[in-house]
């Protein structure tokens, strides 16, 4: 068997990709649908789309053809990964997109499990909660893009998609696969298309990853990746994998645009360490291209700091409604992203080799600004955060979800990991 990966945002493919690797699965991780069909030797295959936000018929779209080349690589069992805070709009993508792989596919039923416990994602009842919050507490609500105002997964799939939806509970996980199995027929039998699983822990990862070994297509974050690769790898793992994403290059930069509560924190704490710059919407939108020339200038006057420096327009909720209010949701995001990547250009064009990034649509940006569209997943920085590195170039990245890892994450990146 081959496992496909489609996933909706870069860092999210990211994510699993590391789950997969270090759980024992060999992985390669595309950015973006390749227009090649060279023969990969991998047992998994993750594309990354930028298809979380965009309308739902172009992220229908994205996803078969995802689907379709990677079903010319000979995968025969299929993951469709969204966040593990199931970040989608009453109207989202998630729904469509499940809908549409499971009509391409010939399949009448799936589960959706967004449960990542390391990361304090688990669902209980099939509520959704974030750390000790329901997600709709949680600073998700918040999101200047997919806000999460309701944490019942029944109800939002229910809303996305066509079909109807029921719960596996963690009485029922905890009566082992067997006993998981039997109820998915049950319910199909019933005509549930979507089976919302609950996990507290780990083991019911395991669980699940037992149960659905078989099944066409699943859905989820990248935690039920855990169960899946431990029920499909064998004992021969693959310590290469890990090894050929190691970082690599000594010119290092920190780029922030995520706005999340946890991303608010890691800038705070990097601050106090290392040289920082604060990025402004109005620079972006006046003069792009020389505001670009100028951060870059300061960053080649610091990188020989103990600990790179740190570009960030991350914002707490108060200064993001402000800007927003004044500038526009949609226009300042984008005058920022495409700072962003003029800056990566440059700095690559001078030699940097090293990218830290923070935030899914930045990290989409540096990547793409990069030419990078294939890699190695590396050693693990965080939970779901690997360290990777490009099969064709001497680039490497870290590249994190907003909410993904600790206060030091920054600094452990380079410190725990030095080239």
């Amino acid at each position: 068997m081959r496992l496909g990966v489609i996933a909706d945002d870069f860092t999210g493919a990211t994510d699993i990709a590391s789950f997969l690797v270090q759980n024992g699965l060999p992985t390669i991780q595309f950015n973006g649908v390749p227009e090649s069909h060279d023969a990969l030797s991998a047992q998994a295959i993750v594309i990354s789309l930028k298809s979380r936000s965009c309308p739902a018929q172009q992220a229908i779209d994205q996803s078969l053809a995802a689907l379709q080349w990677l079903q010319q690589q000979g995968c025969d069992r299929f993951y469709f990964k969204y966040c593990s805070t199931f970040d989608s709009t009453e109207q989202g993508n998630i729904g469509p997109v499940t809908d549409a792989l499971l009509a391409a596919l010939g399949e009448t039923q799936t589960v959706i499990s967004p449960s990542l416990p390391v990361n304090g994602r688990t669902v209980y009842q099939g509520y959704l909660f974030v750390a000790d919050q329901l997600l709709s507490q949680s600073g998700m609500r918040h999101h200047p893009v997919t806000p999460m105002t309701d944490s019942n997964l029944v109800r939002l799939m229910t809303r996305q998609a066509k079909g109807q939806a029921a719960v596996i509970n963690a009485a029922q996980l905890d009566q082992g696969a067997d006993a998981v199995r039997a109820q998915l027929d049950t319910l199909k039998a019933q005509g549930i298309n979507y089976v919302v699983l609950d996990a507290l822990h780990e083991q019911h990862l395991l669980t699940q990853g037992e149960a659905l070994k078989e099944t066409r297509l699943v859905t989820g974050g990248s935690g039920l990746a855990i169960g899946i690769a431990r029920a499909w790898a064998t004992q021969q793992q693959n310590s290469d994998a890990e090894q050929a994403g190691r970082p690599q290059g000594d010119r290092a930069v920190v780029i922030s645009g995520s706005c999340s509560q946890m991303t608010n924190r890691q800038v705070q704490a990097y601050r106090q360490q290392a040289p920082s710059h604060e990025v402004l919407v109005e620079r972006c939108l006046d003069n792009a291209e020389s505001y670009a020339q100028e951060l870059c200038d300061w960053v080649a006057a610091h990188h020989q700091s103990e600990l790179a420096p740190l570009l960030f327009a991350t914002a707490d909720a108060q200064q993001l409604q402000a800007i927003q209010q004044q500038y526009g949701a949609a226009r300042s995001s984008e005058a920022v992203e495409q700072l962003f990547a003029a800056v990566t250009r440059e700095l690559k064009s001078r030699g940097w080799q090293r990218f830290i990034v923070a935030g899914g649509e930045t990290s989409g940006v540096v990547a793409q600004s990069l030419g990078v569209t294939a890699f190695h997943i590396g050693p693990m920085i965080s939970p779901g955060v690997p360290w990777v590195r490009d099969i064709h170039q001497p680039l490497s990245l870290a590249l994190k979800s907003g909410n993904f890892g600790d206060e030091q994450f920054f600094a452990r990146a380079q410190q725990e990991f030095s080239a």
